[in-house]
């Protein structure tokens, strides 16, 4: 591209020579000097042409040669559009996050519905023990108030006489006493067995001793008082003497 710019410039250069020449005999054959000048402008446009023309060509070769890249891509996309590559723009990861959420939401919903389950299991065994105790507690307060009443059932029916227990009001004590009896061992009432048996603490609750070889050491001789349990809960300590 340089060689066909220098020489152009030579040969505007030489036209412009030969011009200047044509006017300084212009004196001397005016027909010349417009001869002259007619072949440097034909020289001129002749070498714009040229020039244009080599642009053009240069111009060309850029053409097909960008146009080559263009189809060498073309080509290679083609050959690579199976494999996608995957797509993780904005969309996906919106999506993504959207899904995380909800994980997490259910997550957290679930979590609550566990604490709740185990709040209301606890609530519900301690109401039960809560009102197993009332329960008992209420049972155990009227019990001790109803021993009073057997135990003057069972020292009036120790007072009669054979004769008064075959009377109607002395049989008909009898079955009162009975009555209230079978009643609180159907509540879980018991008597404590005491007479005979060893002495326990926890069961009997000694007032008096004696000297009796007809028991054993530490055994109790005598029942003054019936003690009573309700279930395992001991309502009243059997009154009792302890033969030594």
């Amino acid at each position: 591209m340089a060689d066909i710019r220098e020489k152009l410039l030579k040969e505007s250069m030489e036209a412009a020579r030969k011009k200047a020449e044509a006017k300084e005999d212009a004196s001397e054959n005016d027909a010349g000097e417009i001869s002259a000048g007619e072949e440097a402008a034909e020289q001129a446009e002749e070498n714009v042409k040229a020039y244009g023309a080599a642009e053009n060509s240069e111009a060309a070769e850029e053409v097909e040669k960008a146009e080559g890249t263009v189809e060498d891509a073309a080509e290679t996309n083609e050959g690579e559009a199976g494999e996608l590559p995957p797509d993780d723009g904005p969309t996906s990861v919106f999506i993504k996050g959207e899904h995380d959420k909800k994980d997490e939401k259910i997550k957290e919903l679930n979590d609550r519905l566990l604490r709740n389950l185990a709040e209301f299991e606890n609530f519900r065994k301690r109401t039960d023990k809560e009102k197993s105790q009332m329960f008992e507690m209420g049972a155990k307060s009227i019990i001790e108030k109803i021993l009073p009443a057997i135990d003057s059932f069972e020292l009036g029916l120790a007072a009669l006489s054979e004769e008064d227990k075959n009377s109607g009001v002395g049989q008909g004590m009898e079955k009162i006493y009975k009555q209230l009896m079978t009643i609180l061992e159907n509540a879980g009432v018991k008597q404590i067995e005491a007479l005979g048996k060893e002495f326990d603490p926890n069961l009997h609750n000694a007032v008096m001793h004696e000297e009796n070889e007809e028991f054993g050491e530490n055994t109790v001789s005598q029942e003054l008082q019936k003690g009573y349990m309700y279930n395992d809960t001991v309502i009243r300590h059997s009154m009792v003497k302890v033969a030594n």
